[in-house]
This record gives C-alpha cells, sequence and structure tokens, in this order.
C-alpha cells in the first residue's frame, strides 16, 4: 500500500505541481503518520517552493530514519535558515557524495570558513571526469572565495592570480576576479575587470531583462567603490545615476550601496545628514547579513558619525552591548573594533594625553580588552613614549599570563599581539627582550595543531643570533618541524642547515643538496654594473671614508685659498698650544714688544729717551757718540795691531 502510494505520488510530480504533491502528502500522513516516504516527498517538495522552515520543521518532526535518508536535504534546509553550523555537521555526516561536497563547501563559505571551503573546490575540481558539466561554477565560485580569503587576510591560501582567456568570458567569473584585485588593492585592475564583466552582463542573450537589471545593480555598487577609492569624483556621481538603490531586494547589498553613494556624493560636510544618511538601511541578519569585513567597514563608518554629532553617550551603551556578546579577551577583529570606539566615546573626541587621562583608567578595569589596550599604545606612541607602551602592552600580558583559562593563553600568545611588542622592542633596540618573546611563544604553540608558521618562523630565525647552544638546537627544532610540514619551504631548510651545521653537520649535510646552488642564486646579477654602480658602504665604513675623502681632498673654496706652511714639531717650543693664537710680536726683541716694561729708575729713563717724538738731552749725546767711537776704535786697534813679543 506504501509502495502503491509513493508511485502515484512520483508519478504526479513535475516541476510545476509541487503544491499537489504537499496535498497528496497530507492525505498519506492524515491516514499514517508515521509514513516515511510521505514525509520525505513533502519535505523535497517545500524545498523545491523555497519554504525552506516548513521543510526543516517535516524533517525535524520526523524520527532518526527520516534524518538519515533525508541527511543531504535535512543539511541544506539547516543552511538555508541560517544555522550553518548546524549544517556543516549535518552535512559532513550524511553520504551525498559529490553534492553533499557542494553543499559543504557553499555552507563553508557562508560561515566564512574560507580555507575549508577552497580546499572543497580544489578536490572537486580535481576530478576532471566529474566535474564537466560543473566546470564553470566551479570556477566562479574557487574566484569568489579566494577574493573572501584576500579580504579576509589570509592571502597565503589564495589559489588564483591572473584570469584566464576563458575566465574573462563569463560575467560572474570576471566579477569574481575584479573582487579579488579589489582586495588586494589593485584598484585600476579591479576597474578593468568590473568594466568587462558589466560589457558581457549587458550583451548577454541567456538573461531577462529582469535579470539583467538583478546582476548589473551589485556590478555597480562595486565599481562605485572602486572609484571613490581612486578619486574619480566625476565619474563616480555619473554612475549614481546608474543605481537605484531601492531596486536593490537584498538589505545587505542595499546597505553596502547606500553607505558607498553617501560617500560618494560628499555629505560629510554636514555631519548630521551623514549621519541621518548611514542609518536609513536596517541592518540586514540571517542568510543576507555581511561578511565580517563589511560589517566592520560599515560599522565602522557609522560610529564615527557618532563621534561627529558627538553621541558619546549613545555610543559607549551600544559599544558595551556588542561588546556583551564576546568573550574577553577576543581576538576578533569585530570586538576590537567596538573596544576602540568604546575608548573614542569616552575620550569624547580628545587625542593626545587628554584622550589617554580618560581611557587609563578603562585599561586598569579591562586589562584583558585587546582593542582598548592596542589603543592605549597607539596613543603613547603618537606621543612618543615608547617606554610607557611597553609597559602597558606587558602589565596585559601579565594579567593573561596568570589565568588558567586557554582561551586567556592563546590570547597571550596571540601573534599580532606579540608583534606589536616586538616592535615595539625593536624601536628601543632590546634584542634580547625580543628574543626571550619569541622563543617563549614558540614553546607554547609547538604543542598546538594550528600553531602559526611566521611566529614559528620569526622566533627561529631570532634564535639564530643567539651564542648559546641550546638556543641554536631549538632554532634548529622549529626549522625541521617548519620542514616537516611543508617540504617545498626553503627557508625551513635553509634555517635548519644553519642552526646545525655548527652543532653536527652529519645531520645536515644531506639537506643541502636541496638548497639552491650559489651560481643559481646571482645568475641573474649583473656584476659589470653592480661594480659601476658601486657598493652601498655601511655606517662606520661610510664616516671613514667621509674622513680620509676630507683629509686628502680640499673643496674648490679651500683650493683658492693659500696653503698653509706645516711647521715641523722639531721646530716649535715644548710648551707649545695649538689652541692658543701665537703673539704676533714674537721675533721682536723684548724691549721693542710693546708689552714691555722696563724695571728701576735707570731703564724708565731710557724708555723714556727712546720714545719716539720725546725730547732729546743734548749733554748726552756726545757722550753716546764717544762711547760708539771708543768702543769702534778699540775694536779696530785691536784687528791692525801686529802680533809679535811685547
Amino acid at each position: 500500500m506504501v509502495a502503491q502510494s509513493l508511485s502515484s505520488l512520483l508519478g504526479r510530480a513535475s516541476i510545476d505541481d509541487h503544491e499537489e504533491v504537499i496535498q497528496s502528502c497530507n492525505e498519506a500522513l492524515a491516514k499514517s503518520k508515521s509514513d516515511i516516504n510521505a514525509q520525505y516527498i513533502k519535505a523535497i517538495a517545500l524545498l523545491k517552493l523555497d519554504r525552506y522552515e516548513e521543510a526543516l520543521r517535516v524533517l525535524e518532526t520526523g524520527d532518526s530514519a527520516l534524518k538519515q535518508q533525508a541527511s543531504l536535504e535535512y543539511a541544506y534546509a539547516l543552511y538555508k535558515c541560517s544555522r550553518l553550523e548546524e549544517a556543516l555537521v549535518a552535512v559532513t555526516q550524511s553520504n551525498g557524495g559529490r553534492g553533499a561536497g557542494h553543499l559543504e563547501a557553499q555552507v563553508s563559505y557562508r560561515a566564512e570558513h574560507f580555507r575549508r571551503a577552497a580546499e572543497i573546490y580544489e578536490k572537486l575540481s580535481q576530478d576532471k571526469e566529474s566535474h564537466r558539466h560543473e566546470e564553470n561554477d566551479l570556477s566562479i565560485n574557487s574566484w569568489a572565495t579566494d577574493a573572501q580569503l584576500q579580504w579576509k587576510g589570509e592571502s597565503e591560501y589564495v589559489r588564483h592570480d591572473r584570469p584566464s582567456r576563458e575566465d574573462l568570458e563569463s560575467f560572474e567569473t570576471a566579477y569574481n576576479a575584479a573582487c579579488l584585485n579589489i582586495a588586494k588593492g589593485a584598484f585600476a585592475q579591479g576597474e578593468v575587470l568590473l568594466s568587462r564583466a558589466k560589457n558581457i552582463c549587458q550583451t548577454s542573450e541567456e538573461l531577462s531583462s529582469e535579470d539583467r537589471a538583478a546582476e548589473l545593480l551589485p556590478i555597480s555598487v562595486q565599481h562605485l567603490y572602486v572609484l571613490i577609492k581612486q578619486g574619480k569624483t566625476e565619474q563616480a556621481e555619473s554612475l549614481l545615476k546608474e543605481i537605484s538603490v531601492e531596486d536593490i531586494p537584498e538589505l545587505s547589498t542595499k546597505r553596502v550601496a547606500r553607505n558607498n553613494i553617501v560617500l560618494a556624493q560628499q555629505t560629510a560636510v554636514n555631519p548630521y545628514i551623514l549621519y541621518k544618511s548611514l542609518h536609513e538601511t536596517p541592518e540586514a541578519v540571517d542568510a543576507d547579513r555581511l561578511f565580517g569585513f563589511q560589517d566592520n567597514a560599515l560599522t565602522g563608518n557609522s560610529h564615527a558619525a557618532d563621534l561627529l554629532v558627538q553621541k558619546y553617550d549613545g555610543m559607549i551603551r551600544s559599544t558595551v552591548k556588542g561588546l556583551s556578546k564576546f568573550p574577553c579577551p577576543s581576538t576578533e577583529a569585530s570586538a576590537n573594533l567596538l573596544s576602540v570606539y568604546n575608548a573614542a566615546g569616552h575620550a569624547e573626541g580628545q587625542t593626545g594625553p587628554k584622550a589617554l587621562k580618560q581611557i587609563l583608567p578603562l585599561l586598569e578595569r579591562r586589562p584583558k580588552d585587546l582593542g582598548l589596550l592596542l589603543t592605549v599604545v597607539q596613543l603613547y606612541v603618537d606621543a612618543g613614549n615608547t617606554t610607557s607602551a611597553i609597559t602597558a602592552v606587558e602589565r596585559s600580558l601579565r594579567a593573561l599570563e596568570e589565568s588558567i583559562s586557554e582561551a586567556d593563553q592563546d590570547a597571550r600568545f596571540n601573534p599580532g599581539l606579540l608583534s606589536v611588542l616586538v616592535s615595539l622592542y625593536q624601536t628601543e633596540g632590546r634584542k634580547l627582550q625580543i628574543r626571550s618573546t619569541l622563543a617563549q611563544a614558540a614553546s607554547y604553540w609547538r604543542t598546538k595543531p594550528e600553531a602559526p608558521t611566521s611566529l614559528l618562523r620569526a622566533a627561529a630565525k631570532s634564535l639564530l643570533y643567539s651564542d648559546s647552544p641550546s638556543d641554536l638546537a631549538t632554532a634548529g627544532d622549529l626549522f625541521k618541524s617548519l620542514y616537516q610540514k611543508d617540504s617545498s619551504d626553503r627557508i625551513a631548510t635553509a634555517g635548519y642547515v644553519a642552526s646545525q651545521a655548527t652543532l653536527d653537520y652529519s645531520q645536515v649535510e644531506s639537506h643541502i643538496d636541496q638548497l639552491p646552488a650559489i651560481n643559481d642564486l646571482v645568475a641573474d646579477i649583473d656584476i659589470s654594473a653592480l661594480e659601476s654602480a658601486g657598493i652601498a658602504p655601511s655606517a662606520s665604513s661610510a664616516a671613514h671614508a667621509a674622513a680620509l675623502a676630507s683629509a686628502r681632498k680640499r673643496s674648490a673654496a679651500d683650493k683658492e685659498k693659500p696653503a698653509t706652511k706645516r711647521i715641523r714639531k722639531s721646530r716649535l717650543p715644548k710648551d707649545f698650544d695649538s689652541a692658543k693664537k701665537p703673539d704676533p710680536e714674537r721675533w721682536l726683541p723684548l724691549r721693542d714688544r710693546s708689552s714691555y716694561r722696563p724695571k728701576g729708575k735707570k731703564g724708565k729713563q731710557r724708555a723714556a729717551d727712546r720714545t719716539q717724538g720725546g725730547p732729546v738731552s743734548e749733554k748726552q749725546e756726545p757722550a753716546a757718540q764717544q762711547q760708539q767711537s771708543a768702543s769702534g776704535g778699540g775694536s779696530n786697534a785691536k784687528k791692525n795691531k801686529k802680533k809679535g813679543k811685547r
């Protein structure tokens, strides 16, 4: 009887009569409420009519056998009702084959687990036989996933680089490729791809006029954002005529469009008009909600408008309400953004030391609030007070370290937070603190399954500069673990060789062949060009070379002056001091110098007689002449006297 009724239902089923199928299922269920086949068919019909909540209610009221039979449909109903985490559990437990893989990728994408979604799409694309009719869909979805990875800051997992010719033949793929370039900051290339996507969409014969208009709206909204970022105000204003916000059905797209239009129209001259415009569109929820990076940007714009209209108390209350939904500490960007605006509300528009005076008491009460901590650090750094910034970070880290919570310990050794501390240490040249901080973090994360590769690599590099054998051994272990995780990581291989070569060369001898040869590394280097350009010297060698150059050469201005004669040291007196200016009368006799002062009565008289223009004594002049003649005559007499006996 059940088989006959089921065959009757299947015979009536078509793409146009789902309501009749549901009516027939209801008649069957009225006779037997436990008819699993009727429940199953009814749920499928409800899903095809987009009545997802009713379909979910049918599946959840049934027993476990129904959920097992309709596991894929149950996961899809959970996904469409925005119960994403439950949908992920259900789809992973289903045996839906390739269809389950597509559903899991879509649920992971909507739940912002983009790395998992990218892995699934990569796996689905490798099955060449099964995905021939899915090639276009897989390309579109994988490009969209890579764009989301780039926006989320996980660029190392992005697989696409440049779109192929086949990718540019579809407006969906061209649009997603444009989004990837926009996420990278390549706005010019993104604008070119957006223009191509718009042209393909406008000339597509497969789309109806309504579908074409619906597809062009998000492309135009994204194009408007690109024009704003490039400062192309006139083009942005002309594009505004093509965008009708009221015609956008999705609240998420409508809110983004409203935000971009407000910024393009330069309404910021009046903060109250800006505030009103940004709050016209209600927030999207459930399946239509914004992605994390979008919500952060629009929330930031909304709170910035609150600050402009001085709604400090209201912003403090709203941010406190939002923060209550997150654990403390939290490394989520959205939670830390709320902390920043909460601090701005307490500062009431003040900056610098005045803002610190209002915010520091908050940090004392909430030392584990990472967003508040980073705000304080930024204010200290702007004021040039790096030491106080370091003290604030170290105080919060001690508060986290004293906690027994695993979440607190993960926040304590968060790579982003530690990178801030290491940067502050580098500013003050604290090399030992940098090494100890990174080593402590590496020892913590090595025991975790999802250890941050960038932090382990930075810690290993830092330990290489240590003279301690234990630090070198730790660096070697870190590089070895990185190499085991990714054998193509040449940095890990080189670091392992460098750390162990001085300790035990036999352990790394086999790894040397994996490193690139020196000739390959310098093959594209023009040695002649380097020699002609010269090598940039270090600071010390540059100073020494400058001193030698100044000692050996004189400038053109110096050459015009007469060269100073060099005096040998042997010709200088023993008490010679080059710092003192020599006496210009040092070559004159003592009695002829202006500083000469004769002693005694006779000396003063002789000095007066020699004074130019003074009175001359006539009595003394012949005597002087006589004395001179006598001395002269006596001298000649001695010369002319002949030798002989007296």
